[in-house]
């Protein structure tokens, strides 16, 4: 069973991810089942392990253990990108699995190379709704192409229909709220997975406890426990 030698506090997604993570810690012999059992009790001390479970907004996650407010975090690979925070990604959990995307409505697709891929550079300097404008934008830059990114918080597949871009970049996992929308993907951006991160002060402080517990979710991932 893992107990810290120095108490460590952990970061963990409201909302779907958050039963995930829990069994991942389960599986790793931390017993956390009860910040299941209240949605709106936001903090929980796991005594036996010297721990503190932290419950807030998947977003938030980075922002919490960038400041030290949590020594570690869950969180997905999307919004350590988009964020670009100062925090150490440790292990691949290798669950909340999506992708990100450029989407376009199928009556205006751009045409087809030979390999069977879109010619993106009729993209360039056209305008990009988005819940994430860092990766759109980096994602555009490094084809060599200008976009404007225009954010928005949701309802993104509703930007093209009403004119206010030509396009979306959006994290999908089965695409079906494209399709619904008569959207079609043009390019895969890169694949996103949930992540351990931790405070870059506590992974020096903590080092001992933090390469344990890494190392125990890395083997139930693998498989191994």
């Amino acid at each position: 069973m893992f107990v810290a030698k120095k108490s460590l506090s952990l970061a963990l997604p409201k909302g779907k991810l958050l039963v995930d993570s829990v069994e991942l810690l389960e599986r790793a012999g931390i017993a956390c089942r009860e910040v299941l059992a209240d949605e709106r009790q936001l903090t929980f001390e796991l005594p036996g392990h010297q721990m503190r479970i932290i419950v807030c907004r998947p977003t938030d996650i980075p922002t919490f253990v960038e400041y030290g407010a949590a020594d570690l975090g869950f969180v997905g690979k999307d919004t350590i990108v988009e964020q670009a925070m100062d925090v150490a990604e440790l292990v691949d959990l290798k669950f909340g699995y999506c992708r990100f995307v450029v989407a376009m409505p199928e009556e205006t697709l751009p045409p087809r190379l030979q390999d069977g891929s879109f010619e993106l550079r009729d993209l360039d300097r056209k305008r990009v709704a988005t819940k994430f404008p860092r990766v759109a934008e980096q994602f555009f830059s490094a084809q060599g192409m200008q976009v404007t990114p225009i954010k928005l918080h949701g309802n993104i597949e509703l930007a093209p229909k009403v004119g206010l871009a030509e396009m979306i970049v959006d994290i999908v996992s089965t695409g079906k709220t494209l399709k619904v929308n008569r959207l079609a993907e043009v390019a895969q951006i890169f694949e996103a997975t949930s992540r351990l991160i931790a405070n870059r002060v506590s992974y020096r402080l903590k080092h001992e406890d933090i390469q344990i517990l890494a190392g125990l979710l890395r083997d139930v991932v693998a498989g191994e426990r």
